[in-house]
């Protein structure tokens, strides 16, 4: 690739447009590597994507913007693992950092979640988020509709999604330090007490650890909102242990104003290790809503950490 290795922002194009398989001008790849941490003008970008044109890994479709190329495809997936380790974590920080949500008032920008299925799925995608949300094992009581985004191709619909990482945008404000320690697999069963079958670290991975977890079929979400038993996936995060009073108050105002958190909070959660200087909190994941209706034979693409939004978009 003649030194296009190492240039991080070709690099970025790449898997920019790997995760939007729909034509990408100049201007919104511009927009959403600014989101990123790279700040480029629309002209630089499309010096870049000139290059990235000779060299076979991209195509000009019309005027509609560039896609990838089978060869470009194949050269962001084997390029540089190491860039992409830490990334997703990096991205739900920098969500964290723009939400401005204030529980007490109910007003502010949330960190949301894009889902985007095919018109005819609207109703199934629909029943099988309900389900969710009636047996509690979402993040949050309810979901919008995305209008005019141009990530949504015709004759599809946008799912928002509130994104858990909105809990940690809350704390921070609050003066809480928070870290996102890992995305797991929780076991659930009447009578029992739940316990993590799975867990992945957040800043050892390149990709999703939720979104690995659904595409693998590992949950079984159908059946906790049917019967109770099930395998849900949740979060664990944490907190200084001074901190769990004012955390035990940031709880109960979100939950208010229909939040679904935590699982449980403590030195000691389920069958985890005891930490006595930090404490744990476990959360169910919005993610389940998606686990639900992939498990149900939904055609569902979901952009984790899609950006943020009013809370009033959502409820």
């Amino acid at each position: 690739m003649n030194g296009i290795r190492t240039e991080r922002k070709c690099i970025e194009i790449l898997r920019l447009l790997k995760e939007h398989p729909e034509p990408m001008g100049a201007k919104r790849l511009s927009e959403l590597m600014a989101e990123h941490g790279f700040v480029l003008s629309d002209r630089a970008v499309q010096y870049y994507l000139r290059s990235l044109d000779e060299m076979g890994f991209t195509e000009k479709i019309g005027n509609r913007g560039r896609v990838l190329t089978p060869g470009g495809v194949a050269e962001i997936e084997n390029a540089l693992v190491g860039e992409r380790i830490g990334f997703v974590i990096s991205k739900l920080e920098r969500l964290a950092v723009r939400t401005t949500f204030d529980p007490l008032s109910g007003t502010g920008d949330v960190a949301y979640n894009l889902s985007i299925v095919p018109d005819t799925e609207v109703d199934r995608v629909r029943k099988a988020f309900d389900a969710v949300i009636t047996a509690g094992c979402g993040f949050f009581d309810a979901y919008g509709i995305a209008d005019n985004d141009p990530r949504i191709p015709p004759g599809h619909t946008g799912f928002i999604t509130v994104c858990s990482v909105t809990m940690d945008g809350v704390f921070q404000r609050q003066g809480i330090p928070v870290e996102m320690k890992y995305g797991g697999r929780i076991a659930i069963k009447k009578h029992e007490q739940p316990r993590f079958l799975d867990l992945i670290a957040y800043r050892g991975t390149s990709i999703d650890p939720l979104q690995l977890f659904i595409a693998a079929g590992l949950t079984a979400v159908h059946a906790y909102v049917t019967t109770g038993d099930g395998v849900t996936l949740a979060n664990i995060r944490q907190v200084p242990l001074p901190a769990e009073d004012k955390v035990r108050e940031i709880v109960q105002a979100m939950r208010s104003v229909g939040f679904v958190f935590p699982l449980a909070t403590g030195e000691k959660i389920f069958n985890l290790l005891r930490d006595p200087h930090r404490l744990s909190i476990a959360s169910y994941s919005g993610m389940n809503l998606i686990a639900h209706a992939a498990e149900e034979g939904c055609t569902i693409k979901t952009e984790i950490g899609a950006g943020n939004i009013p809370f009033s978009r959502v409820t």
